[in-house]
């Protein structure tokens, strides 16, 4: 006893001989970033960064009188990784989890986020159900169904009458296979699918197998990444000059990798919430900014999902004063609606998904450089998966 008053009593000390240290705590809101750095999948993960560190560059380290901390791990894509990250910054009294560049990631942190009471931004997974998963998720990435939806209406309205799937072997993946097959069988088209492993793939039998069916076109949904290994083999397949369409979500002419892939990407379609080449004054700004931060790269769609991620958290600090409980965060973050780089935003207030605009877009040569050019706009679009519940 003697000892245990002895403890108390020097802790007490020395809270009253530094008064600034408890204040200093109190002030402080820790945002925790957790993402793929290394692997197969950090480039989604350098991109979300460092839109995340561009925001605050641009916008102070300082919201409603609190001083913002980014904390950055690397969850490897690792689910039981990013879940112990999760729990070990919760314990280090962070007020948000953030990032999340794969849907098992995401969902490994929901059961924390809610136990906790801390709010999970998805600034870059793209399953629909990911939502639901936690009371406390909300997203400013996107849904991949939100632009496999107008991609499928697209090819309909072409004339294209079957097509051939191929997707990678995850949730997103089947997200895309299922509502792209729904949509388009439903507009009197025939679809057939095929799945190619996450993990270091081979592209080349599976696109085989695809053009052997003779379609109008291939559809392809693969990560952040893997385009260029996917136009590679589509190239040396000579499916590039088979008269056979490639078209797809924006993933696959992702920005960050776009130059790479070379002239064979010319002319392949997509739909998508962002591009580097979206003509707004506000875009042109976030992309000059990007580009000046990070020698020359050039911003992708996962960047601009932490760019507004970044926005999300700001804004909704300032709608509390400050106040950094979980329930008040996700309340003052539902319906909150605001212009990005990819046009204007809301969260949807019943999913706590982003609402936006989804872009047809074409790969064409613009000063030299390979771009995601737009040419059709669909405005407002929610979440096709939970809307048709």
């Amino acid at each position: 006893m003697i000892m245990l008053r002895r403890t108390l009593l020097h802790a007490v000390a020395a809270a009253l001989l530094t008064p600034g240290l408890a204040l200093a705590q109190a002030d402080t809101v820790k945002i925790g970033l957790i993402l793929p750095l290394t692997g197969p999948f950090a480039s989604t993960g350098r991109q979300v960064e460092a839109a995340a560190r561009l925001y605050m560059q641009q916008n102070g380290s300082t919201v409603a009188g609190k001083k913002i901390e980014l904390v950055v791990k690397d969850d490897t894509s690792a689910p039981d990784i990013a879940k112990r990250i999760a729990q070990e910054m919760v314990n280090d009294k962070v007020a948000v989890l953030a990032g999340f560049g794969l849907t098992p990631l995401a969902l490994a942190v929901a059961p924390v986020a809610t136990q906790a009471k801390v709010p999970e931004v998805v600034m870059a997974a793209g399953t629909s159900m990911i939502t639901e998963a936690s009371p406390y998720v909300v997203r400013s990435s996107f849904t991949v169904a939100q632009s496999v939806v107008p991609m499928a209406e697209w090819a309909s309205k072409q004339g294209m009458k079957k097509i051939v799937t191929i997707v990678s072997d995850f949730a997103p993946g089947l997200d895309a296979e299922k509502v792209f097959s729904e949509t388009f069988t439903k507009a009197g088209g025939k679809v057939e699918n095929v799945r190619v492993p996450l993990r270091n793939p081979d592209f080349a039998p599976f696109l085989q197998r695809a053009a052997d069916e003779k379609p109008d076109a291939i559809f392809v949904f693969v990560p952040s990444g893997a385009g260029t290994q996917l136009m590679k083999q589509y190239a040396e397949r000579g499916l590039d000059k088979s008269g056979i369409k490639l078209i797809g979500t924006g993933d696959m002419t992702d920005d960050d990798i776009l130059n790479d892939m070379g002239d064979v990407a010319l002319g392949v379609i997509t739909a998508q919430f962002y591009s580097a080449a979206h003509p707004s004054a506000e875009n042109k700004a976030f992309v000059d900014a990007f580009k000046k931060a990070n020698k020359g790269m050039r911003p992708n769609f996962m960047a601009v999902g932490g760019y507004d991620g970044m926005h999300l958290i700001y804004e909704a600090l300032k709608k509390t004063n400050g106040n950094t409980d979980g329930d008040a965060l996700v309340a003052a973050m539902k319906s909150m609606a605001w212009t990005s780089p990819r046009g204007p935003v809301s969260i949807d207030p019943a999913t706590r998904d982003i609402i936006q605009n989804i872009y047809v877009r074409k790969v064409e040569k613009v000063g030299g450089e390979l771009y995601n050019v737009e040419f059709a706009t669909i405005p407002n679009v929610k979440d096709p998966v939970k809307a048709a519940k």
